[in-house]
């Protein structure tokens, strides 16, 4: 059974960082590229970041240079480190395993950013 937890969501002001976690099982972590994914109410989701298999990164451009994608093979953990949250980056954060034509969700932790 596949499954991924995200963990390290909650209610920062801005300009705050946060750090997500999704702890994999299930899956053989090394070989799924990696992705965090955003939604809010009525918007489509969005694709954040993604790390390969490599090691190469990508992100949207709304949070470069804030936002940064890690992994941890060894613990089949990935992270998203966001520094200088924005109010707009108020979303649930899912986190996303990727291997061809396999794909599996997390449940989704809230992130709020507000004063």
């Amino acid at each position: 059974q596949v499954q991924l937890v995200e963990s390290g969501g909650g209610l920062v002001q801005p300009g705050d960082p946060l750090r997500l976690s999704c702890a994999a099982s299930g899956i053989t972590f090394s070989i799924y590229d990696m992705g965090w994914y955003r939604q809010t109410p009525g918007k489509q989701r969005e694709l954040v970041a993604t790390i390969f298999v490599g090691g190469t990164t990508r992100y949207v451009d709304s949070v470069k240079g804030r936002f940064t994608i890690s992994r941890d093979n060894a613990k089949s953990t990935v992270y998203l480190q966001m520094n200088n949250l924005k109010p707009e980056d108020t979303a649930v954060y899912y986190c996303n395993a990727k291997r061809g034509g396999l794909q599996y969700w997390g449940q989704g932790t809230q992130v709020t950013v507000s004063s």
